[in-house]
């Protein structure tokens, strides 16, 4: 089977536009060449690709493999491009590490800035991101490692604690339960709740917990961010249940009172988290051994 890199991104063209002409088109390629090209995937693969519809097209099961393959080959020369030109530049390395919030608040910015004093000349890439979004990134290849946390799957990828991140209970300051120090679940489940919305991975964390133990929580209001949730707390709105190192970010803006949860799964772990098929380079292996250093 051989496929180069423009029959991949001819087909990954037509796959998100949703027909071979729109494909065509995006690939500025003509209608018929595109077709041909197609033809000849098809051909040397031994079987369809494509549904052809009155409409547009889908996929087969050996369309989805190609799919899922080619969207991988064409990152990493995207990727491979991208190094040689700042290789040519003067750069050695470019690493593109994902983290979430947690991560990026306050484990990150120590390790990186030691180990990249030691490391003139590479680069790395940080962006923010939710832990099941890192997941998707690692396994496609668009990022060589992340920073997740313990409570998402992470699949067949490789995951090592690295830092504690536990969660913790913000109340309003005149709330009753303000001058607790610590509590369990089970005890502020029937105050009124801000939480995040339920496509977040800490509020599936957290209401995935609720159901196992048969308990429901009283919501008041939805927000996508932990800022909005902290400001609605200081405003009496309700409680909210969000990460200790985010809480101590906002509590000096928004005022409210900071209250340890028992619970073992609220004594979340923040982990490395790479693909184990991968040969690293020394760079990259030279700042795991950084990230796993306590």
């Amino acid at each position: 089977m051989r496929f180069d890199l423009a029959d991949l991104q001819l087909f990954i063209c037509i796959v998100d536009a949703g027909s071979i002409t729109g494909g065509a088109s995006a690939a500025n390629l003509a209608l018929a060449s595109a077709s041909e090209r197609l033809r000849k995937m098809e051909g040397n693969s031994g079987m369809p690709l494509l549904l052809r519809h009155p409409r547009g097209i889908s996929l087969t099961t050996a369309g989805e493999a190609v799919e899922r393959h080619a969207r991988i080959i064409l990152e990493q020369h995207r990727r491979l491009r991208e190094e040689m030109v700042a290789l040519a530049a003067g750069h050695q390395e470019t690493l593109r590490l994902y983290a979430n919030s947690s991560a990026l608040t306050t484990f990150l910015p120590g390790k990186l800035a030691a180990w990249l004093t030691s490391h003139p000349g590479i680069h790395i890439e940080t962006e923010e991101r939710a832990s099941t979004d890192i997941v998707s990134s690692l396994l496609s290849g668009e990022a060589d490692a992340g920073i997740v946390s313990d409570a998402v799957a992470a699949g067949m990828l490789k995951r090592e604690p690295v830092a504690e991140d536990p969660l913790v209970l913000i109340v309003p300051l005149t709330h009753p339960l303000a001058g607790k120090e610590a509590l369990f679940f089970v005890d502020i489940i029937a105050a009124p709740m801000v939480a995040l919305y339920s496509t977040r991975a800490l509020q599936r964390h957290i209401e995935q917990n609720a159901a196992h133990a048969g308990l429901a929580l009283n919501i008041r209001i939805r927000l996508n961010h932990y800022e909005g949730l902290c400001e609605m707390v200081a405003h009496g709105t309700g409680v909210a249940i969000l990460p200790a190192v985010i809480a101590a970010r906002y509590q000096s803006r928004y005022p409210f009172a900071i209250v340890a949860l028992r619970d073992g799964w609220a004594l979340r772990r923040l982990c490395l988290c790479y693909r184990n098929d991968v040969a690293f380079s020394p760079a990259i292996r030279s700042l795991f051994d950084c990230l796993r250093q306590p």
